[in-house]
């Protein structure tokens, strides 16, 4: 039998839980034959909802049990404490016990993290690790970390995040020589705080593809491949364009619909307009990775449906294939050398 790659999902975590893991485990299904998935929650809730969709469990669509669900709002260090039997927990120790490759869920991104670290531990050199996801650009699409999991970041740790994002733009873009920019408020040499200068000049002596300082803009114009800043710059900069594109999509749809010739209007763009959605559905980006962990793990948003978590999934299924946690090791060994030389 061909070699399956297995991911364990945490199928009651997110806003709406089963009703979305499990169509979209059927999907990921359909679209990846090298694929085994492990539905991880209440086995009864499951089977219910399998029943729902007319299927059962298989060899490659199977259920491992877990009594407890870690709340949206749950403080991380409560679900770590008391939810060793979550969904989301026992989905991890899967990966780390080596009955799962990957891990998937769209609980609480906190707890995730928390829980992820406790459990994989991070790798060697790596102090902390961080959320990275994609975002579409005009050229394509754009690698951005750290989004949320760290608000605070040491010099050291930006230069970490610029060299785990390139290795995994590598794997995931079959980039070889990703540009990696770090996130500042202008291009200019005098400009940003301590911090982000002091990374500045470490990544200016790395091996690394870096091209300099980067400012908002360029996250969306499709001249850098990886965009690095700490995690509290990088959730407020992704929560803005969320919440812009949501203001456009919706300014769009009142212009169009404000008369008859706005209508006809909107009929005859229709085409561009469908254009524009497919290239910018923030569907075909779901899936944060948390890099920096001896284990793949991947953010599925909260309030994803069914096709987004089935591309977290894909993901997933990518950077196993990749072997991302690797490469990432295999790099910073080479710095070591490369330090211990210079």
């Amino acid at each position: 039998m061909a070699e399956r790659y297995r991911i364990a999902l945490d199928a009651m975590g997110g806003d709406h839980g089963l009703s979305v893991v499990v169509p979209a485990a059927l999907e990921a299904l359909k679209q990846h034959k090298d694929i085994a998935l492990i539905l991880v929650g209440d086995e009864t809730q499951i089977n219910a909802a399998l029943t729902q969709h007319k299927a059962t469990p298989t060899d490659n669509l199977s259920i491992y049990h877990a009594s407890q669900v870690v709340q949206m709002d749950e403080a991380p260090a409560t679900a770590l404490k008391n939810k060793k039997d979550s969904s989301m927990r026992v989905a991890i120790n899967l990966v780390k016990a080596g009955e799962a490759d990957a891990a998937v869920s769209a609980g609480n991104t906190g707890a995730l993290m928390a829980t992820g670290r406790f459990v994989l531990k991070t790798l060697p050199g790596i102090d902390r690790p961080a959320i990275c996801s994609i975002l579409p650009s005009m050229k394509g699409h754009t690698h951005m970390l750290d989004l949320g999991a760290n608000v605070d970041s040491e010099a050291e740790h930006l230069y970490q995040f610029a060299l785990m994002g390139s290795e995994l733009t590598k794997a995931i873009d079959n980039n070889p020589n990703p540009r990696v920019g770090l996130l500042n408020i202008g291009q200019e040499a005098i400009k940003g705080n301590e911090q982000v200068k002091a990374a500045n000049a470490l990544l200016q002596g790395s091996p690394l593809n870096y091209i300099g300082y980067v400012e908002g803009d360029d996250i969306y114009l499709g001249n850098v491949d990886v965009v690095v800043c700490d995690g509290f710059v990088g959730n407020v900069a992704l929560k803005t364009s969320e919440g812009l594109a949501k203001m456009i999509s919706a300014h769009l749809k009142q212009g169009f619909k404000a008369n008859l010739f706005t209508k006809l209007a909107a009929l005859i763009s229709l085409p561009v307009l469908k254009s524009f959605r497919n290239k910018f559905d923030p569907r075909g980006y779901n899936g944060a990775s948390l890099l920096g962990l001896q284990g793949i793990v991947v953010k599925s948003h909260g309030g994803a449906d069914s096709v987004a978590y089935a591309n977290a999934i894909s993901i997933a299924r990518t950077e196993i294939i990749e072997k991302v946690p690797q490469r990432i090791h295999k790099q910073l060994e080479n710095l070591l050398v490369q330090r211990q030389t210079a």
